[in-house]
């Protein structure tokens, strides 16, 4: 805007405060929007993913490198598709070597770090009973396996089977590694990390129901999250909303993946101990910790020891957690002491 000031002289006072204020609401459009919401979703690792982050305008290209690392994730560690890094590691013989990729090392170490954390109540290596209980990539049963099929497949879980030093990874006892447990907590990290690395400070990535926030939105309050209540696929309620930030978090349950033989129910949450789906209370768990992938190593590892162990385990290692278990006449709560710190409802 361009002003002759000789001919402004002549102009009322009014107009002139009228343009000063017109080109002063110009120039502050031109320098800055209002940070706001943005949301990206898709598909990966055979379910969904939802990342919202709060920004003053979206970026096409951040979408696109959201897509590729998780790609990247997916070719790595999973075990449904034929060629990834995982797969290759898998079909290894006894003793022999692999050089892996950092990424693939830094999961793997993760996981044996819990797994002698937990006792091996989490445990990378339970994969062959999963499969042969039919919550595998081999497809689903409608039949129990028999205690010596159990027992024979049995055999090969044990964590103490995968050797890693560094980069270089070997295997014994013919084990097989699933990371399924894992694996969609690290992606909910890896974009977590992506973001940050593009100068984005508040977000919410989640992964199949993983996620991890960070930061406060627009209105400056903490992200919202909220924990199913146990039921059906059908019929789904809430249990609690959460309030939160700078943390992963993670849910595993026992409600909705399973198979019926007789009227008795088989959850596909198996005991890497005993080979067999667990048998106890406890329908659900949600952790709160750091980063989303150690949350849901956890979570499946206290779902797997019952809610006794598991909050016990919690409270000893200062893990802030939620557990809703079944009873004769309905589900109860527990929480771990300083849970109810980030209770909304």
């Amino acid at each position: 805007m361009v002003v002759n000031l000789r001919q402004a002289n002549q102009w009322p006072a009014a107009l002139l405060l009228a343009i000063l204020f017109l080109a002063i609401f110009i120039l502050s459009g031109c320098q800055s929007e209002t940070p706001k919401v943005h949301s990206y979703q898709g598909a990966t690792m055979g379910t969904t993913f939802t990342v919202k982050w709060v920004s003053a305008s979206p970026d096409k290209e951040l979408n696109q490198m959201i897509d590729s690392a998780l790609v990247g994730v997916n070719q790595s560690m999973s075990t449904y598709i034929p060629d990834s890094e995982l797969s290759v590691l898998n079909r290894l013989g006894d003793n022999e070597v692999m050089q892996i990729s950092e990424p693939l090392a830094y999961v793997l170490g993760l996981s044996q770090t819990i797994s002698t954390q937990t006792q091996g109540a989490f445990d990378i290596t339970v994969g062959p009973v999963v499969n042969l209980w039919g919550f595998g990539p081999s497809g689903r049963v409608v039949k129990a396996p028999s205690d010596e099929l159990i027992a024979s497949v049995q055999k090969r879980v044990g964590y103490q089977s995968i050797h890693l030093k560094g980069a270089e990874v070997s295997k014994s006892n013919n084990s097989y590694i699933d990371l399924s447990a894992v694996a969609k907590g690290y992606g909910v990290d890896v974009i977590a990390q992506l973001l940050e690395e593009h100068g984005i400070s508040s977000y919410l990535v989640e992964i199949g129901g993983e996620l991890r926030a960070r930061g406060l939105k627009p209105d400056g309050k903490e992200w919202r999250i909220a924990i199913e209540a146990p039921g059906t696929a059908v019929e789904r309620t809430i249990q609690r909303i959460i309030a939160v930030k700078d943390v992963g978090i993670a849910t595993s349950g026992d409600y909705r993946n399973y198979f019926e033989e007789n009227g008795v129910r088989f959850s596909h949450t198996i005991d890497p101990l005993t080979g067999r789906p667990i048998n106890h209370r406890l329908a659900s768990v949600t952790v709160l910790m750091p980063s989303c992938a150690e949350a849901d190593a956890l979570a499946t590892a206290m779902m797997v020891m019952g809610p006794e162990r598991g909050q016990s385990f919690a409270e000893k290692h200062n893990i802030n957690a939620l557990f809703i278990i079944k009873t004769d006449t309905g589900f109860e709560e527990r929480m771990t002491s300083d849970f109810s710190n980030f209770l909304v409802m």
